[in-house]
């Protein structure tokens, strides 16, 4: 269904995903609306399919990015801390930005989302995109969101515990540090290649693993996706 929501325009991309039900969430249809694809994807940005953006990377389809926020909302509040993994072109740490700070002067806690990418050139991409917008050039001066060169397979440990973790690529395994690193409660959402003897046909699924408030912790896989790898840094 997700490729009937294509469009010339960001709202009607967004406001197609949400008449198919892509979109759930008052808050998450709000935030895509408030960040236009045009300023992150470098061709066909309101299509709903992923786009190469260099180095191997991607940006996912949108419907991906939608699902990845209706299934973190619940975590998504504002005053938040959010990491998000695999940044690549900085789209959905804006997104994921919009759902957990608050309007300028409002008294609610402000929460802050960091993009993490192995890649430096991506990392400076993602800055360079956010800086197009004005909202994206405040979110970037103030601080509540922040873009790193590091190993997301690590986390980042310096800005954890975090509320939520999304990850947009592709894990050989669950990385039990990315779950240390959640609040209790908190949620991480994950790609895994599929291990044999799974009782899951091959390839990749989605993972949400919660953190409770006691720190027991509950993981579940729920539907089949294609992610370009978490990988290493390629050599200079």
């Amino acid at each position: 269904m997700a490729w009937y929501c294509s469009a010339s325009t960001n709202t009607e991309l967004v406001e197609n995903l949400s008449r198919v039900d892509l979109i759930k969430s008052e808050r998450v249809k709000e935030a895509m609306l408030g960040v236009d694809r045009a300023h992150y994807a470098p061709s066909r940005p309101y299509s709903d399919s992923p786009q190469s953006i260099g180095h191997g990377a991607t940006i996912s389809a949108p419907h991906m990015h939608a699902h990845a926020c209706e299934y973190l909302i619940e975590y998504l509040k504002p005053g938040a801390h959010v990491l998000d993994i695999g940044s690549g072109s900085g789209y959905l740490t804006h997104v994921l930005a919009n759902l957990v700070t608050s309007l300028p002067g409002s008294s609610e806690e402000q929460g802050q989302v960091i993009g993490i990418d192995h890649i430096s050139n991506l990392v400076d991409l993602a800055r360079s995109n956010m800086n197009k917008s004005a909202q994206g050039r405040e979110l970037l001066n103030s601080g509540q969101v922040k873009f790193i060169t590091a190993d997301g397979r690590l986390g980042w440990k310096e800005g954890a515990p975090y509320d939520a973790i999304h990850v947009g690529a592709a894990a050989e395994t669950l990385h039990p540090v990315l779950i240390e690193q959640l609040r209790a409660p908190g949620r991480l959402f994950i790609p895994v290649e599929s291990e044999s003897g799974s009782g899951f046909s091959g390839g990749q699924y989605i993972w949400i693993v919660d953190k409770r408030a006691d720190g027991s912790v509950r993981k579940e896989k729920v539907f089949q996706v294609s992610y370009v790898p978490l990988t290493n840094a390629p050599r200079s």
